[in-house]
Protein backbone atom coordinates (compact mmCIF):
# COMPACT_ATOMS: atom_id res chain seq x y z
CA UNK A 1 0.00 0.00 0.00
CA UNK A 2 2.98 2.33 1.09
CA UNK A 3 4.55 1.76 -2.38
CA UNK A 4 1.55 2.50 -4.26
CA UNK A 5 0.94 5.65 -2.06
CA UNK A 6 4.48 6.73 -2.85
CA UNK A 7 4.15 5.62 -6.84
CA UNK A 8 0.90 8.25 -6.74
CA UNK A 9 3.52 10.85 -5.26
CA UNK A 10 6.11 10.59 -7.71
CA UNK A 11 3.69 10.24 -10.89
CA UNK A 12 1.65 13.35 -9.82
CA UNK A 13 4.75 15.48 -9.54
CA UNK A 14 5.97 14.26 -13.40
CA UNK A 15 2.84 16.04 -14.51
CA UNK A 16 3.23 19.00 -16.30
CA UNK A 17 1.17 20.75 -14.52
CA UNK A 18 1.88 24.25 -15.70
CA UNK A 19 1.46 23.34 -19.51
CA UNK A 20 -1.98 22.31 -18.93
CA UNK A 21 -2.61 25.84 -16.98
CA UNK A 22 -1.23 27.54 -20.36
CA UNK A 23 -3.48 25.17 -22.38
CA UNK A 24 -6.94 25.32 -20.58
CA UNK A 25 -6.25 29.45 -20.48
CA UNK A 26 -5.68 29.47 -24.23
CA UNK A 27 -9.04 27.02 -24.87
CA UNK A 28 -11.02 29.69 -22.68
CA UNK A 29 -9.75 32.13 -24.29
CA UNK A 30 -10.78 30.75 -27.90
CA UNK A 31 -14.32 29.45 -27.10
CA UNK A 32 -15.15 32.33 -24.27
CA UNK A 33 -14.89 35.17 -27.89
CA UNK A 34 -16.33 32.51 -30.03
CA UNK A 35 -19.43 32.01 -27.81
CA UNK A 36 -20.05 35.51 -26.59
CA UNK A 37 -19.46 36.92 -29.82
CA UNK A 38 -21.81 34.35 -32.53
CA UNK A 39 -24.69 35.57 -33.85
CA UNK A 40 -26.15 32.39 -33.01
CA UNK A 41 -26.28 33.41 -29.21
CA UNK A 42 -28.73 36.22 -29.91
CA UNK A 43 -31.48 34.35 -29.12
CA UNK A 44 -29.89 33.18 -25.77
CA UNK A 45 -29.96 37.13 -25.22
CA UNK A 46 -32.93 37.48 -25.76
CA UNK A 47 -33.94 34.81 -23.31
CA UNK A 48 -31.91 36.52 -20.54
CA UNK A 49 -33.02 40.00 -21.24
CA UNK A 50 -36.48 40.17 -21.93
CA UNK A 51 -37.79 40.34 -18.33
CA UNK A 52 -35.45 43.10 -18.38
CA UNK A 53 -37.49 44.46 -20.73
CA UNK A 54 -40.78 43.82 -19.40
CA UNK A 55 -39.60 45.19 -16.17
CA UNK A 56 -38.12 48.27 -17.65
CA UNK A 57 -41.86 48.67 -19.33
CA UNK A 58 -43.30 48.58 -15.99
CA UNK A 59 -41.27 50.60 -14.40
CA UNK A 60 -41.67 53.42 -16.98
CA UNK A 61 -45.94 52.85 -16.99
CA UNK A 62 -46.80 52.09 -13.63
CA UNK A 63 -45.95 55.10 -10.94
CA UNK A 64 -44.03 54.24 -8.06
CA UNK A 65 -46.20 53.41 -4.90
CA UNK A 66 -44.34 52.60 -1.47
CA UNK A 67 -47.41 50.34 -0.62
CA UNK A 68 -46.83 48.06 -3.99
CA UNK A 69 -42.99 47.33 -3.40
CA UNK A 70 -43.89 44.25 -1.45
CA UNK A 71 -46.04 43.33 -4.46
CA UNK A 72 -43.35 44.04 -7.25
CA UNK A 73 -40.88 41.73 -4.72
CA UNK A 74 -43.17 38.87 -5.44
CA UNK A 75 -43.44 39.76 -8.94
CA UNK A 76 -39.46 39.48 -9.31
CA UNK A 77 -39.58 36.67 -6.68
CA UNK A 78 -42.41 34.80 -9.46
CA UNK A 79 -39.89 36.16 -12.98
CA UNK A 80 -36.95 34.37 -11.27
CA UNK A 81 -38.82 31.22 -10.33
CA UNK A 82 -40.81 30.65 -12.80
CA UNK A 83 -39.24 31.74 -15.68
CA UNK A 84 -35.33 32.67 -15.41
CA UNK A 85 -35.24 28.73 -13.13
CA UNK A 86 -37.45 26.93 -14.94
CA UNK A 87 -37.07 28.18 -18.61
CA UNK A 88 -34.71 31.18 -19.39
CA UNK A 89 -31.25 29.50 -17.55
CA UNK A 90 -32.30 26.09 -18.87
CA UNK A 91 -32.97 26.56 -22.82
CA UNK A 92 -30.01 29.15 -22.69
CA UNK A 93 -27.82 26.40 -20.92
CA UNK A 94 -28.99 23.81 -23.65
CA UNK A 95 -28.00 26.26 -26.10
CA UNK A 96 -24.85 27.09 -25.09
CA UNK A 97 -23.18 23.58 -23.98
CA UNK A 98 -25.14 21.18 -26.55
CA UNK A 99 -23.20 22.86 -28.94
CA UNK A 100 -19.63 22.92 -27.21
CA UNK A 101 -19.00 19.30 -28.47
CA UNK A 102 -21.98 18.30 -30.46
CA UNK A 103 -21.67 21.61 -32.33
CA UNK A 104 -18.33 21.20 -33.51
CA UNK A 105 -18.74 17.64 -34.57
CA UNK A 106 -21.78 18.57 -36.76
CA UNK A 107 -19.78 21.53 -38.01
CA UNK A 108 -16.85 18.70 -38.56
CA UNK A 109 -14.51 21.04 -36.81
CA UNK A 110 -13.94 18.99 -33.79
CA UNK A 111 -11.09 17.35 -34.76
CA UNK A 112 -9.09 20.41 -35.31
CA UNK A 113 -9.04 20.46 -31.35
CA UNK A 114 -7.73 16.17 -31.19
CA UNK A 115 -4.93 16.79 -33.43
CA UNK A 116 -3.32 19.60 -31.55
CA UNK A 117 -1.02 18.05 -28.43
CA UNK A 118 -3.59 18.91 -25.84
CA UNK A 119 -5.68 16.37 -23.36
CA UNK A 120 -8.73 15.67 -24.24
CA UNK A 121 -9.52 16.37 -20.32
CA UNK A 122 -8.11 20.02 -20.76
CA UNK A 123 -9.94 20.82 -23.40
CA UNK A 124 -13.35 19.59 -22.31
CA UNK A 125 -12.67 21.71 -18.86
CA UNK A 126 -11.37 24.69 -21.12
CA UNK A 127 -15.09 24.20 -23.54
CA UNK A 128 -17.12 24.23 -20.00
CA UNK A 129 -15.48 27.07 -18.26
CA UNK A 130 -15.57 28.98 -21.39
CA UNK A 131 -19.56 28.35 -21.45
CA UNK A 132 -19.91 28.99 -17.87
CA UNK A 133 -18.10 32.38 -18.88
CA UNK A 134 -21.09 32.88 -21.60
CA UNK A 135 -23.95 31.69 -19.37
CA UNK A 136 -22.98 33.94 -16.45
CA UNK A 137 -22.26 37.07 -18.49
CA UNK A 138 -25.53 36.82 -19.84
CA UNK A 139 -28.14 35.39 -16.95
CA UNK A 140 -26.28 37.23 -14.32
CA UNK A 141 -25.95 40.52 -16.14
CA UNK A 142 -29.99 39.98 -16.73
CA UNK A 143 -30.82 38.99 -13.23
CA UNK A 144 -29.28 41.93 -11.84
CA UNK A 145 -30.56 44.59 -14.26
CA UNK A 146 -33.97 42.58 -13.53
CA UNK A 147 -33.67 43.56 -9.53
CA UNK A 148 -32.00 46.98 -9.99
CA UNK A 149 -35.50 48.28 -12.63
CA UNK A 150 -37.91 46.98 -9.96
CA UNK A 151 -36.71 48.89 -7.16
CA UNK A 152 -35.16 51.76 -9.12
CA UNK A 153 -38.54 53.83 -9.70
CA UNK A 154 -38.99 53.93 -5.90
CA UNK A 155 -36.45 56.15 -5.56
CA UNK A 156 -34.70 56.65 -1.65
CA UNK A 157 -37.60 53.90 -0.20
CA UNK A 158 -36.32 51.30 -3.10
CA UNK A 159 -32.86 52.07 -1.82
CA UNK A 160 -33.59 51.91 1.71
CA UNK A 161 -35.03 48.52 0.79
CA UNK A 162 -31.64 47.43 -0.59
CA UNK A 163 -29.29 48.78 1.38
CA UNK A 164 -30.72 49.07 5.26
CA UNK A 165 -33.32 46.30 4.43
CA UNK A 166 -33.66 42.68 3.06
CA UNK A 167 -33.33 43.82 -1.00
CA UNK A 168 -29.29 42.94 -0.90
CA UNK A 169 -29.37 39.60 0.59
CA UNK A 170 -32.47 38.66 -1.94
CA UNK A 171 -29.79 39.81 -4.24
CA UNK A 172 -26.90 38.34 -3.26
CA UNK A 173 -28.85 35.21 -3.17
CA UNK A 174 -30.53 35.54 -6.78
CA UNK A 175 -26.97 35.70 -8.28
CA UNK A 176 -25.68 32.67 -6.30
CA UNK A 177 -28.70 30.61 -7.55
CA UNK A 178 -28.07 31.67 -11.03
CA UNK A 179 -24.21 30.87 -11.11
CA UNK A 180 -25.32 27.47 -9.80
CA UNK A 181 -28.40 27.00 -12.44
CA UNK A 182 -25.78 27.72 -14.74
CA UNK A 183 -22.79 25.29 -13.64
CA UNK A 184 -25.41 22.69 -12.76
CA UNK A 185 -27.44 22.49 -16.05
CA UNK A 186 -24.25 23.34 -18.25
CA UNK A 187 -22.67 20.21 -17.34
CA UNK A 188 -25.72 18.01 -17.28
CA UNK A 189 -26.30 19.31 -21.54
CA UNK A 190 -22.89 19.38 -21.70
CA UNK A 191 -22.47 15.49 -21.10
CA UNK A 192 -25.93 15.00 -22.92
CA UNK A 193 -24.72 16.50 -26.01
CA UNK A 194 -21.70 14.09 -25.88
CA UNK A 195 -23.94 11.12 -25.69
CA UNK A 196 -26.92 11.61 -27.73
CA UNK A 197 -26.39 13.07 -31.35
CA UNK A 198 -30.12 15.23 -30.85
CA UNK A 199 -29.62 16.00 -27.58
CA UNK A 200 -33.13 18.03 -27.12
CA UNK A 201 -35.56 15.36 -26.52
CA UNK A 202 -33.07 13.69 -23.77
CA UNK A 203 -32.98 17.45 -22.62
CA UNK A 204 -37.08 17.73 -22.15
CA UNK A 205 -36.76 14.43 -19.95
CA UNK A 206 -34.65 15.84 -17.63
CA UNK A 207 -36.71 18.98 -17.74
CA UNK A 208 -39.80 17.17 -17.24
CA UNK A 209 -38.05 15.53 -14.63
CA UNK A 210 -37.26 18.87 -12.61
CA UNK A 211 -40.88 19.75 -12.57
CA UNK A 212 -42.19 16.37 -11.24
CA UNK A 213 -39.09 16.39 -8.64
CA UNK A 214 -40.74 17.88 -6.08
CA UNK A 215 -43.68 15.25 -5.71
CA UNK A 216 -40.96 12.21 -5.41
CA UNK A 217 -39.12 10.86 -2.97
CA UNK A 218 -36.41 12.97 -1.08
CA UNK A 219 -33.54 10.23 -1.93
CA UNK A 220 -34.83 11.18 -5.59
CA UNK A 221 -34.98 14.60 -5.21
CA UNK A 222 -30.97 14.52 -4.67
CA UNK A 223 -30.60 13.81 -7.92
CA UNK A 224 -32.54 17.61 -9.22
CA UNK A 225 -30.80 20.72 -9.30
CA UNK A 226 -34.26 22.51 -9.03
CA UNK A 227 -34.64 20.45 -5.88
CA UNK A 228 -31.27 21.63 -4.19
CA UNK A 229 -31.97 25.28 -5.84
CA UNK A 230 -35.22 25.71 -4.02
CA UNK A 231 -33.82 25.46 -0.74
CA UNK A 232 -31.87 28.73 -1.57
CA UNK A 233 -34.80 31.10 -2.89
CA UNK A 234 -35.07 34.30 -0.49
CA UNK A 235 -38.64 34.77 -1.15
CA UNK A 236 -41.18 32.04 -1.08
CA UNK A 237 -44.02 32.29 -3.41
CA UNK A 238 -47.77 31.10 -2.51
CA UNK A 239 -48.41 29.10 -5.19
CA UNK A 240 -52.15 27.79 -5.76
CA UNK A 241 -53.61 24.58 -8.05
CA UNK A 242 -51.22 23.07 -10.60
CA UNK A 243 -48.42 25.31 -9.57
CA UNK A 244 -48.75 24.02 -6.01
CA UNK A 245 -47.02 21.01 -7.12
CA UNK A 246 -43.79 22.74 -8.06
CA UNK A 247 -43.31 24.28 -4.37
CA UNK A 248 -43.79 21.31 -2.58
CA UNK A 249 -40.87 20.94 0.01
CA UNK A 250 -40.68 16.86 1.74
CA UNK A 251 -37.54 17.37 3.53
CA UNK A 252 -35.55 20.86 4.63
CA UNK A 253 -32.34 21.32 3.54
CA UNK A 254 -29.29 23.93 4.48
CA UNK A 255 -28.63 26.66 2.65
CA UNK A 256 -24.33 25.14 2.70
CA UNK A 257 -25.89 21.90 2.14
CA UNK A 258 -28.11 22.61 -1.14
CA UNK A 259 -25.04 24.53 -2.82
CA UNK A 260 -22.60 21.71 -1.93
CA UNK A 261 -25.51 19.48 -3.75
CA UNK A 262 -25.35 21.49 -6.40
CA UNK A 263 -21.33 21.33 -6.76
CA UNK A 264 -20.66 17.87 -6.17
CA UNK A 265 -23.47 17.15 -8.64
CA UNK A 266 -21.33 19.13 -11.32
CA UNK A 267 -18.41 17.56 -10.67
CA UNK A 268 -19.21 14.10 -10.88
CA UNK A 269 -21.59 15.10 -14.06
CA UNK A 270 -18.00 17.18 -15.41
CA UNK A 271 -15.88 13.67 -14.19
CA UNK A 272 -18.35 11.70 -16.25
CA UNK A 273 -18.23 13.70 -19.27
CA UNK A 274 -13.68 14.25 -19.45
CA UNK A 275 -14.16 9.94 -18.91
CA UNK A 276 -16.36 10.38 -21.90
CA UNK A 277 -14.20 12.51 -24.01
CA UNK A 278 -11.02 10.35 -23.68
CA UNK A 279 -13.17 7.51 -25.50
CA UNK A 280 -15.06 10.05 -27.78
CA UNK A 281 -14.35 8.77 -31.88
CA UNK A 282 -15.35 10.85 -34.36
CA UNK A 283 -17.33 9.34 -37.56
CA UNK A 284 -18.39 12.16 -39.40
CA UNK A 285 -20.07 10.07 -41.45
CA UNK A 286 -22.33 8.61 -39.16
CA UNK A 287 -22.92 12.73 -37.86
Amino acid sequence: MRERLEEAKKWAARQPYRLWWVQLRAVVRLEAKRNVLAWRSLWIYFLGFIPVVIIGLHTIVDPAKASGMGEDTMVLAGIFQLYYIRLGIFFGCLGIFSRLIRGEMVERSLHYYLLAPVRREILLLGKFIAGCITALMIFESAVFLSFTLIYAHYGAAGQAFVMDGPGLGQLEAYMGITALACLGYGSIFMLLSMLFKNPTPAAMIFMGWEFINPILPSLLQKISIASYLRHLMPVSMPMHGVLALLTVVTEPVRPWAATMGVLVLTAVVVGISCYRMRKLEIRYTTE
